[in-house]
């Protein structure tokens, strides 16, 4: 009898302890929780806003690199311009021959109709795939350009922080005017 006692006594002591532990632990995590806080809260996160979009549609070296991908293709531009209007002009002429034409006449205009849209439509998706290449190419150096210049404000402000092409963003972490600035304008 007296061991069982003993026995439950020690058992029931163990079991204090380990509570005991837990309680301390739960105690102490508490304590340094009420301490840190203070020290959390007093170093708030610093967060930027750039907006590309802007700085690709408004900044001189995206302006520049614009008006230098205009003048590049602006003969081949011309040259199309000019394609399509002859096409225009021999289809209404086509329209009014029409009538009188034999019909082997008919079906010969037809088929270089046909041919110089089908010609026109090709020399187009050319040209804009050649003008999507080139403004790529131009615009990547502003975008790494951009991008050193927001690494160094964020590393000059201290900005934990710095998104591009948000939502909605309150004007007071929009730093995208001091990117513009840093690339020259």
């Amino acid at each position: 009898m007296k061991s069982q006692i003993v026995l439950k006594l020690s058992t029931f002591g163990r079991s204090v302890v380990r509570s005991n532990r837990a309680l301390v632990l739960a105690a102490a995590l508490g304590a340094m929780s009420v301490v840190a806080a203070p020290a959390v809260q007093a170093q708030a996160t610093k967060i930027g806003f750039v907006s590309t979009e802007r700085i690709l549609r408004d900044s001189k070296p995206a302006k520049a690199a614009q008006a230098k991908i205009e003048a590049e293709f602006k003969g081949r531009d011309n040259a199309l311009q000019a394609m399509a209007n002859n096409l225009r002009n021999q289809a209404q002429k086509f329209d009014k021959d029409a009538p009188v034409l034999s019909e082997s006449d008919r079906v010969k205009r037809q088929r270089q109709l046909a041919d110089l849209d089908s010609e026109l439509q090709r020399k187009r998706r050319e040209f804009q795939e050649d003008f999507n290449r080139r403004r790529n190419e131009e615009f990547s150096g502003i975008v790494e350009k951009a991008d050193a210049a927001i690494k160094k404000i964020a590393q000059q402000q201290g900005y934990d922080l710095i998104i591009q092409d948000a939502v909605t963003v309150s004007p007071r972490v929009d730093i995208t005017d001091q990117v513009m600035k840093a690339l020259g304008g």
